[in-house]
């Protein structure tokens, strides 16, 4: 028996348990302001889903806030992405496992029917492997073939842990003030040009920059 293996095997199962739990207490820690909240409050009264895009280094506090909703999450396959799908899953998300190289396409088609059905989406258009804050197509896309509009978010902490990671994933302390700003919602129409499409790719990459940037600033809120 490999004693090391075995231990390190152990630790993750025990972290696989506890770990929703303890996010869960760091998240209702936070003191969240909210702009633009009346943008997601609108879809939600009406009953109408939409696709929400948030960069992965701050998303965190993004899967919080629509917890226990009519969601769908795409997550990667990799080891992380079994950690988050623990999480998501405590918080009533249905999950679909994929990313831009591993499973890609059929991801991509069952958001795609997700969305047709009716169901929110939740997407780090980043991810899972960057370049960071560079907007990929897979959540526009999803937005054009299902006709479902598209709402970026950008989320700040004032008090914050940054990983060594690729995205500079940005862990909240607890009790730290955090911002959320919402866009208002992008429409992305089935008959777009492939050309135009590309466009609002970068578009909508530049928006959700703008909003992180504004969320970051807390000498404005």
């Amino acid at each position: 028996m490999n004693i090391r293996k075995y231990r390190q095997d152990f630790l993750r199962a025990i972290g696989l348990i506890i770990l929703p739990q303890v996010v869960d207490i760091l998240c209702k820690s936070l003191k969240v302001t909210i702009k633009n909240k009346e943008v997601i409050n609108k879809f939600n009264d009406e009953k109408k889903n939409f696709i929400l895009a948030f960069w992965h280094g701050q998303m965190l506090l993004a899967w919080y806030l629509h917890r226990n909703k009519n969601f769908t999450a795409l997550i990667s396959k990799s080891r992380d992405g079994d950690l988050l799908e623990k999480i998501l899953k405590h918080w009533k998300y249905n999950v679909i496992r994929g990313s831009s190289s591993k499973g890609g396409d059929i991801a991509l088609g069952i958001m795609i029917d997700n969305a047709q059905n009716n169901k929110s989406i939740a997407i780090t258009p980043d991810g899972p492997t960057g370049p960071i804050n560079k907007m990929k197509a897979g959540v526009v896309v999803t937005s054009k073939k299902s006709n479902t509009p598209l709402i970026l978010l950008g989320i700040g902490y004032k008090n914050k842990r940054v990983l060594g990671s690729w995205d500079k994933f940005e862990i909240p302390k607890f009790y730290s003030g955090a911002n959320a700003v919402y866009s208002d919602p992008v429409y992305v129409y089935p008959d777009l040009s492939f050309e135009d499409t590309s466009e609002l790719i970068l578009k909508c990459e530049r928006k959700l920059n703008e909003l992180q940037l504004e969320a970051n600033n807390f000498g404005n809120h």
